[in-house]
């Protein structure tokens, strides 16, 4: 006799299976019924939360074929929390030295433009700052920037490495690195206006910054065309919060960090 499956629904009718994609914190995905999009900041037994970029919060079941990624209809489960098959990674990237003590401050120095700066630095490398002893200081600026490399005076023992905003051809800030001329002093940048736009859009849930007018405080003008609450700290908070590894940043800051370490430990 002929078997027959037992399952008579008509092959064009049959849902295709779906990839399973782990809920890990910072993926962006849109849960269809409602349209809600917004990134995983949890997942627990049997459900997942999304924080939208105006920072509401909604909690979904986690249920097969149940969100969109990148348009493509996914399953989120959670994520493995067993031993890591591979060696554990600092968030920059870089192979984790369990237990390893941090190094004596090297006399050289990295300098930044402003506090967001450093702390965006150290959350992403302070592991491996640590480790090879390299200090970050902010400037509050680039105005005065050939009298401070002048004064830290920087040779073969002592290299200064600085990070600075904008650094583009024609502006100020790229005719002032251009006043730097020791072979020990490393003046390198990134092409955006501050250092919240090095943050890859989509790790904070929008598809891209907004386009402030010349003229206007260009933090301000983010939070207001965001509908954020006019209070720069408040928001740099929850950017900064956003981040978890050099993932979430663009390339031109993650080369010119790379650049200042190798820089300042040669």
């Amino acid at each position: 006799m002929r078997q027959y499956s037992p399952d008579l629904t008509p092959p064009w009718k049959k849902k295709q299976p779906v990839p399973e994609v782990p809920a890990e914190p910072g993926l962006v995905v849109e849960e269809p019924g409602t349209g809600f999009c917004g990134a995983v900041i949890r997942c627990e037994a049997g459900t997942v939360t999304l924080e939208d970029r105006f920072g509401k919060h909604r909690v979904f079941p986690l249920e097969p074929r149940g969100f969109l990624l990148e348009g493509k209809v996914v399953t989120l489960v959670r994520a493995a929390t067993g031993a890591p098959s591979r060696p554990a990674r600092t968030a920059s990237g870089s192979v984790a030295v369990p237990g390893a003590r941090a190094r004596v401050a090297r006399a050289g120095r990295i300098y930044v433009e402003g506090r967001h700066d450093a702390e965006l630095v150290e959350k992403v490398w302070g592991d491996d700052l640590r480790i090879e002893g390299v200090v970050v200081e902010y400037l509050e600026g680039v105005d005065d920037l050939p009298a401070i490399v002048a004064e830290f005076a920087p040779g073969p023992d002592a290299r200064l490495g600085v990070l600075v905003d904008h650094l583009v051809p024609g502006s100020k800030e790229s005719r002032i690195a251009a006043e730097i001329t020791s072979e020990y002093a490393l003046v390198v940048g990134h092409p955006y206006i501050d250092i919240w736009e090095a943050v890859k859009p989509t790790t904070i849930g929008i598809p891209e910054w907004p386009r402030i007018p010349r003229g206007q405080d260009w933090k301000t003008g983010v939070c207001r065309a965001l509908r954020w609450p006019d209070q720069t700290g408040m928001a740099w908070q929850r950017i900064l919060a956003s981040v978890q590894s050099y993932r979430d940043l663009e390339p031109e800051l993650l080369g010119s960090v790379e650049r200042l370490i190798d820089h300042v430990t040669e």
